[in-house]
């Protein structure tokens, strides 16, 4: 149990609080920080960018010319990625970026956080 002293907004010392070392008194771990930024920061992605692929363009299936004796590449369909207003390839689609992380991690995660706030706290006190 560590004491601090409890101040209030006019910087004035008001009483002392007791905090306990399992949540507060935690080594400062940089990994599980940085798994947890990076989960909250993945569930607030939005994932709505879309492309269109070649089903998703309108016009023609028609084959464009024959395929032998134009004296230019074979073609299949205008809409192919090669041709101009095509679709593209691999393109992103629209999909969840959410990824799990355990509540076990979640939960060292604040109680790190809140320790480093108080070790922090403390050096600049």
């Amino acid at each position: 149990m560590s004491t601090i002293v409890v101040r209030n907004l006019d910087n004035q010392e008001v009483g002392d609080i007791e905090l306990d070392d399992a949540v507060f008194g935690l080594p400062l771990r940089r990994d599980i920080l940085a798994r947890v930024v990076n989960w909250q920061l993945a569930k607030r992605r939005a994932g709505t960018h879309k492309t269109k692929g070649i089903s998703d363009i309108q016009g023609t299936t028609k084959k464009p010319w024959r395929q032998k004796g134009t004296g230019r590449a074979r073609a299949g369909s205008l809409r192919s990625p090669q041709f101009r207003g095509g679709a593209r390839i691999f393109g992103p689609v629209v999909r969840s970026h959410e990824h799990d992380l355990p509540k076990k991690v979640r939960k060292l995660a604040l109680k790190t956080a809140l320790s480093a706030l108080l070790a922090r706290a403390a050096r600049h006190a």
